[in-house]
């Protein structure tokens, strides 16, 4: 089973990006990683990643403000926020800006990856 999906993920916690981006990898997602709203979307730039996971608390360019700044450059790219609370108001928020999907850390990788599939099939990605 092969997955053409490119994920970039974003969040300034390195050591927790790179291990979702290993664990993601293993699923068979084809993974980048930026550690900061900026290095993403120079990332988008180079190469539009079909799928985005965007922390919300960064510092520079903040989350929303950079789904925002992703959305404008291509609508089409699907973003799913991270957020380190429970807080719907921030996850609705995130959800009127363009955001498919809000999830919460820790992250379940399986509902991470339920909500990746969801998104593939949704696109005619398969």
């Amino acid at each position: 089973m092969t997955h053409n999906i490119k994920v970039l993920l974003v969040d300034d916690e390195e050591d927790f990006i790179s291990a979702l981006s290993e664990r993601l990898r293993m699923r068979n997602y084809d993974t980048k990683v930026a550690t900061s709203g900026e290095a993403a979307l120079s990332e988008i730039e180079d190469e539009r990643p079909h799928i985005v996971v965007l922390d919300l608390k960064m510092p520079g360019i903040g989350g929303m403000e950079t789904l925002i700044k992703i959305k404008a450059i291509d609508p089409s790219i699907d973003v799913i926020m991270l957020t380190g609370s429970l807080d719907s108001e921030v996850g609705e928020t995130a959800l009127r800006a363009g955001a498919s999907f809000h999830v919460v850390k820790p992250i379940d990788i399986e509902d991470l990856t339920g909500k990746l599939e969801h998104i593939k099939k949704e696109r005619g990605l398969d």
